[in-house]
């Protein structure tokens, strides 16, 4: 695992996915610091806040009410305080056009949310065996989506 993460920020507005995903992080890097959120209004909020909360990572779930996950890319990444931070889109959504738009908007990856808990445990993984650090350039699309 990549030493520079410490931290991760979980936007998530579904209690059952935050909980299991939680479970698999304390499964897989139990020392790890994770934060969740329950919309991406809350999202904004904590990012904006003094003094500045940066995770290393950040999830983000794209169907959340009130304030999207389309509309928090956008503000993070148009953001000079914020756009450094890694955003791992992390939906059940595998529609070309949701994968394309934010891959424009620029996130790191997309990943298909895994329907078992092995699955995620793996996910977890990979993703943070990623050597983010040395992680400037966007993958290829053809790389960016992670899918079980």
């Amino acid at each position: 695992m990549t030493k520079a993460i410490h931290s991760i920020l979980l936007a998530d507005d579904d209690e059952d996915d935050r909980l299991i995903f939680l479970e698999a992080l304390q499964d897989v890097a139990g020392g790890l610091q994770l934060t969740t959120v329950s919309g991406g209004e809350q999202l904004m909020e904590l990012l904006q806040q003094e003094p500045p909360f940066r995770p290393d990572l950040l999830f983000l779930d794209l169907n959340m009410p009130c304030k999207n996950g389309y509309e928090c890319l956008q503000e993070i990444k148009n953001s000079d305080d914020l756009k450094k931070i890694p955003v791992i889109i992390f939906s059940t959504s595998l529609q070309p056009k949701s994968i394309e738009h934010v891959y424009q908007h620029g996130a790191a990856l997309y990943i298909v949310k895994p329907v078992s808990f092995s699955d995620l445990r793996h996910m977890l993984e990979k993703v943070l065996a990623m050597d983010w650090q040395q992680m400037s350039e966007q993958l290829p699309l053809d790389q960016f989506i992670i899918k079980n």
